[in-house]
Order: C-alpha cells, then sequence, then structure tokens
C-alpha cells in the first residue's frame, strides 16, 4: 500500500449520515452509509477522511479518518452555514484531491476538484411537497453545485436524465451507482413470520406499502383502488408521515372501514418480517431517485406492483408489474389478479429473487470509485 504521503485524499461530506433511527434517516442515510462501510476496502490505494455531525452514527470501517464538527449540524440551518462558511476554512488546513460533496450541495468557496451526489429533483419536479425556504434553497445550491463539479453521480438513470434535461448538464460529467440491497433482505423461515404475524394481529393475506406519507407517493390512487376490492383485502402502510399528506382522511375513512391500517415508522431490523408477511407489495410513487422499498420487497420474495414512472422500471424490471401512476381501475386489477393468481405470485417472487441480487453496494461502491479515478 503506498504511504499517506503518496496516496490519493478524498475529503467526504457527509453530514447526512443520521444520529438516530426515524423515517427522515432512511433513504439517504442508508446509502452513506452503507457507501462508507465499504470504501477503504474498495479503494485501498486512496485515502479517506469523512466529516461527521456530532451525533452522526458512523459505521465501523478502517481505513476512515473521522472528523466530527462541534457545530449542532443535525440542524438544517446550522449545517447549511457550516457546509458555505466553516468546511471551507477546515478544508484549506489540508491538502486534498477531491472532495465528495455526499448529498446535493458542496461548498461554493472550495477551490479544488469535486463530486456531488445528486438521488434525485424531487424540489424541482414537485415544488409543492417542499416548504419553501427548503426549495428555494435545494434548487439554487444543488444546480450551483453541480454546474460547478467535476463530476456528479446520481442513483438511477432516471435522476441522470433530469440533470441533462432540466438543468442542460454535460452528460459525460453524470455518473450513476445504484443502490444495494441489504443482505438481510431476505426470505425468512416460515415459523419467524408466522410469529410476527401473531404478534402483531396481521391477517393471513394484506398488502404492503413502505414509504413515508407525502403527496409525491401517490397513496391517493392506492386508496381508492383498495377501497374496489370485494372482498376487501387489507392495505397496510409502515412508514412516517411527511410534508402535506392531505389523504389522511380518506385513510382514516378505509381504517374504520377495516380496509387499511397504518402502523408509522418502525425501525429498520424490522422491516424484512414485513416484506416476509406481506402477500404482496405495492408502490404507486410518482417520482423516486431510485426507490428502496420494491427492491426490498423483491429481495424479501414478495411480489410487487409498482408505478410505471420515473427510475422504478429501472428498479422492478419484469419482475414485476408494472402500472400507469394515474389509473385507479389499472391498481385495483392488478391487486385483485395477485391476490387470486397464486402460481403468477409465485413466479414474481421467483424472478424478484433473481433481479434483487443484481443491486450490491460493492457494485455501488465500484461505480463510485470509478469516478474518482476518471477525474484524480
Amino acid at each position: 500500500m503506498p504511504s499517506n504521503s503518496t496516496r490519493i485524499r478524498i475529503a467526504l461530506n457527509a453530514q447526512l449520515l443520521a444520529g438516530e433511527a426515524s423515517y427522515r434517516s432512511a433513504g439517504i442515510h442508508r446509502y452513506i452509509y452503507e457507501v462508507l462501510r465499504r470504501l477503504p476496502q474498495a479503494a485501498p490505494d486512496i485515502a479517506f477522511t469523512a466529516f461527521i455531525g456530532p451525533r452522526s452514527l458512523a459505521p465501523e470501517a478502517l481505513g476512515i479518518r473521522w472528523v466530527r464538527t462541534t457545530w449542532p449540524t443535525h440542524r438544517p440551518a446550522i449545517r447549511i452555514l457550516w457546509e458555505q462558511l466553516a468546511f471551507p476554512l477546515l478544508l484549506a488546513r489540508e491538502d486534498w484531491d477531491l472532495l465528495h460533496a455526499m448529498a446535493f450541495v458542496a461548498p461554493l468557496a472550495v477551490r479544488m476538484p469535486v463530486v456531488v451526489t445528486v438521488y434525485d429533483l424531487s424540489f424541482v419536479r414537485y415544488p409543492e411537497a417542499f416548504r419553501a425556504w427548503n426549495r428555494i434553497y435545494l434548487r439554487l445550491f444543488t444546480r450551483l453545485s453541480c454546474q460547478r463539479a467535476a463530476g456528479i453521480l446520481t442513483i438511477s438513470q432516471a435522476a441522470r436524465e433530469d440533470l441533462i434535461r432540466l438543468w442542460k448538464l454535460p452528460p459525460e460529467r453524470i455518473g450513476v451507482a445504484y443502490p444495494g440491497v441489504d443482505l438481510r433482505f431476505r426470505p425468512l423461515p416460515e415459523g419467524e413470520v408466522a410469529t410476527f404475524r401473531a404478534r402483531h394481529g396481521l391477517p393471513e393475506q394484506f398488502i404492503l406499502y413502505v414509504g413515508t406519507l407525502e403527496p409525491r407517493k401517490n397513496l391517493e390512487i392506492l386508496l381508492d383502488a383498495i377501497a374496489r376490492l370485494s372482498p376487501p383485502v387489507p392495505l397496510i402502510l409502515v412508514g412516517g408521515r411527511g410534508w402535506k399528506p392531505a389523504f389522511l382522511s380518506r385513510l382514516q375513512m378505509l381504517e374504520r372501514e377495516g380496509r387499511a391500517r397504518w402502523i408509522g415508522f418502525v425501525p429498520d431490523t424490522e422491516l424484512p418480517l414485513w416484506y416476509n408477511a406481506a402477500t404482496l407489495f405495492v408502490y404507486p410513487s410518482r417520482y423516486e431517485g431510485f426507490g428502496m422499498p420494491p427492491l426490498e420487497a423483491m429481495a424479501c420474495g414478495t411480489p410487487v406492483i409498482a408505478a410505471r414512472a420515473s427510475s422504478l422500471p429501472e428498479v422492478v424490471g419484469e419482475a414485476g408489474l408494472l402500472i400507469d401512476p394515474d389509473d385507479v381501475e389499472g391498481w385495483a386489477e392488478g391487486i385483485r389478479t395477485l391476490l387470486r393468481d397464486g402460481a403468477l405470485r409465485e413466479a414474481l417472487r421467483a424472478q424478484g429473487l433473481a433481479r434483487a441480487q443484481q443491486f450490491t453496494w460493492e457494485a455501488t461502491v465500484k461505480a463510485i470509485t470509478g469516478l474518482y479515478n476518471k477525474i484524480v
């Protein structure tokens, strides 16, 4: 291994590495966490330093130097100030070959090659789903960061195409590093699943949705489809309450009818059991940078129905049913078909398991380090 003085030195801004388990920490936190776990092994010729918050849950990763800020960067306004004012001064104390801003925004004052990861452009495509200050900040600073960056990483071809189409960014500077799926998402023993189902009072058959309850998840269409099922089969929703869930009154009405049940946020460790217990998994979202829940469901052997929108066809491929996000009757019929056709469920189960094996965190890190090497 080269000595520290001759190795490539890369700084990683990982302030969005979460400090507690919540629905807000699920997606981006998990991506950053899994990448950091594997970077040193994938690139032993690179010396990594990760700058994280005072509460961040850092993975065990020999070969990364951890630097914790004393600023309370778990508060968004404080994090923005730290990134744009304090972080450049901190970086100026050492020599770096590259800075990787691991979530949307890079400090604009740095004078070194920068890679920025952009997970999606939901704040551009669905601005009504964001608070005004958050939307304005992300649109302005993410775009400036991308325009100045030596390289940009996205998590799907759909997200890459959005950057090219909406912001006219050069295609040759944009790479894709798909997320992987953790090995804990797998088919579990029937006895363990039966015990879990009994503990939570779950019926033998139910439909599962996992994700935040917010407008772009398109849950109004799903709830309308569930209301059309006869005989009724309940929809179980697992996920936290997001921004402006206007459909809550509709959900509460279906809960009173026994057609739906909102569980709320559950810890990551429990998610594989929810997927395994479900008869099928539904994901009607209109827009996703990638869409981890369908991949996790497939990895657990659960048949998937997803929206034919944004990145979801890239995730599901031909291993699940894809339905127009606005077709209520299409959703109802797709659910009916899977509920009554055991052979089709088994076929999708096998195809989903095979499909999920194509997405690994090792491949994610290989794509990321490939861009590092291309730039440095």
